[in-house]
């Protein structure tokens, strides 16, 4: 008879699927519409894993609203729940009225049907860059409205939409010690870089990658008591000259450094059950 609460002890053992075929992972994790039982635990990596005993962080709070709530992504260890909903009151303070939160994780984390390679986990979060104008949106309203872009148009210089209140929210996200890194585009970097005159010891967690001018992730270190692999560290030093280099790129692509492509590289999508860390098929399995 299958338990109907998972224990530490049996995703430790890893219990199989008395599966006969070997679906996709994210046709399995895609389908849930609720957590399994049991403690958090994060399983595996945040781009290959799945979890146990995820939160939904709540649809609205005094100074937070969860965005396209259509996705049924705003599911998370409850470490990093509590570290939104700090951040939340970190932007209050900053003079936002708080947060637009996007996609966290599914219900049991594992791979997306659609999107991110990673949030597998439920530690990873996006935070929109648009402040909010209101925290009493509709389910419909948060479904039509869209966050804006920190980056002008040509891709090499802040847009109107920054703010320095961008910038102290960041920092006080990287001045959290749960933060592994915070990912945004290296033009909202370099910006941060630039005024930055005290302390820049933070400056390293936040680094520059594509695609993130509309919002910006922040991905926690794995908390006690969970199965997961952190990321390796973010290199030593502030990381500006770096994002810098990013931006020259962009402005003279025929000048950058062509990158080797990965033959072995797969997007997560393509992942089967059999894959991901073997005590994701106990997760699977719960009821």
């Amino acid at each position: 008879m299958i338990k109907k609460t998972l224990t530490a002890a049996a995703l430790m053992l890893g219990l199989a699927l008395p599966a006969t075929a070997d679906p996709l992972a994210k046709d399995v994790f895609g389908a849930f519409r609720g957590p399994s039982q049991g403690p958090a635990v994060a399983i595996g990596y945040y781009s290959q894993g799945c979890a146990q005993g995820l939160v939904q962080l709540p649809e609205s709070g005094p100074t937070w609203q969860a965005m396209r709530l259509s996705r049924d992504r705003h599911w998370g260890h409850p470490v990093m729940i509590d570290f939104l909903v700090g951040l939340s009151r970190a932007a209050r303070q900053a003079g936002w009225q708080g947060l637009y939160i996007g996609d966290i994780s599914q219900p049991r984390g594992g791979p997306m049907t659609s999107g991110h390679a990673s949030h597998q986990i439920g530690l990873d979060a996006d935070i929109w860059m648009l402040p909010p104008p209101s925290l009493r949106l509709s389910r419909q309203q948060r479904e039509n409205i869209s966050s804006v872009s920190v980056v002008a148009s040509n891709g090499l210089g802040l847009s109107g939409n920054w703010t320095p209140q961008h910038m102290s929210i960041i920092r006080a996200a990287a001045g959290d010690r749960r933060v592994e890194r915070i990912l945004v585009d290296p033009v909202a970097k370099v910006a941060m870089c630039q005024m930055e005159t005290g302390s820049r010891g933070w400056l390293r967690k936040v680094r520059p990658i594509n695609a993130h001018d509309y919002h910006f992730h922040v991905r926690l270190s794995c908390p006690a008591g969970s199965i997961c692999r952190n990321q390796d560290p973010p290199p030593p030093g502030d990381g500006c000259a770096e994002a810098q280099q990013w931006i020259n790129n962009r402005a003279n692509p025929s000048r950058a450094p062509s990158a080797p492509a990965d033959p072995d590289y797969r997007h997560p999508r393509t992942y089967r059950l059999s894959e991901l860390p073997r005590q994701c098929n106990t997760v699977a399995a719960a009821p």
